[in-house]
């Protein structure tokens, strides 16, 4: 029963934070039951197995990943089967998000919203496809054939961990680009054509960008940036769509369609 005295304001934070609460709650218990199911099938060391397929194929014939710390064959392949389990119930999770953020949107930002947060999630699984199954081979074949034939590598499985996390947050945030742009041209922060401008400055930036976040290698650098330039193009096309068309009074209109 609620205080008769309390503020409607108050009471509407209030129930705002125990919705909030509950929506966490069963976003985290969404991840627990994902992460007890993967470790039931196909277990830690399958899935640790399958990340580091890429690096594996690329060593040596006999040589293999060493673990340094005493916990570290248990605790490592549990943290890549909780990452799993959070990707496999990023679903939900979003569902759950988009659930709690829609009551408070306009009409056309509910229409606009879901579209950009499924274009989103899947855009960052695909950077992560993209660099698992394509980069990965290519930079670790590089190193590989640079390695002195006196040394044999033996990648600690932690360190190719936090590699690997690295590498999937890079290409999943720059695979954000076409979403980035259809958010500043909608809400009116840049037009298109300013877009077109800055398009060389993009391209340096892409650049330095994939120098600065990547390994040392010409292969990982070029296989960053060459994308991020392709998918500002796409960017550009997606943004023009959504683009707010201005009349000759400066009052903006409504995009065209539905």
């Amino acid at each position: 029963m609620s205080d008769p005295q309390a503020n409607p304001a108050e009471e509407s934070f209030i129930s705002h934070l125990v919705e909030l609460r509950e929506r966490l709650l069963r976003s985290l218990i969404a991840v627990g039951v994902a992460f007890g199911a993967l470790c039931l099938y196909p277990g830690p060391a399958r899935i640790y197995d399958f990340l580091a397929a890429p690096l594996t194929a690329a060593l040596p014939a006999g040589a293999k990943m060493v673990a340094i710390g005493v916990i570290t064959p248990f605790m490592v392949p549990l943290k890549v089967t909780a990452m799993v389990a959070f990707l496999v119930a990023l679903p939900f999770i979003l569902y759950q998000v988009w659930s709690f953020v829609a009551p408070g949107l306009y009409a056309h930002e509910r229409r606009l919203g879901l579209p950009l947060i499924v274009a989103s999630s899947l855009l960052f699984l695909l950077g992560m496809a993209f660099c698992y199954y394509f980069v990965f081979g290519q930079v670790f074949r590089f190193i590989a054939s640079f390695a002195p034939r006196s040394i044999t590598p033996a990648p600690d499985i932690e360190a190719y961990l936090s590699f690997v996390i690295t590498m999937f947050m890079a290409f999943g945030l720059a695979f954000q680009v076409p979403v980035a742009l259809v958010v500043l041209v909608r809400l009116g922060v840049v037009e298109v054509a300013k877009l077109r401008e800055w398009r060389p400055y993009f391209i340096v930036g892409a650049f330095i960008v994939a120098a600065v976040v990547t390994p040392p290698d010409v292969v990982s650098q070029l296989a960053l940036a060459i994308p991020m330039c392709l998918l500002y193009e796409i960017g550009l096309l997606a943004a023009r769509l959504v683009s707010r068309p201005v009349k000759e009074d400066g009052e903006e209109q409504p995009p065209a369609g539905p």
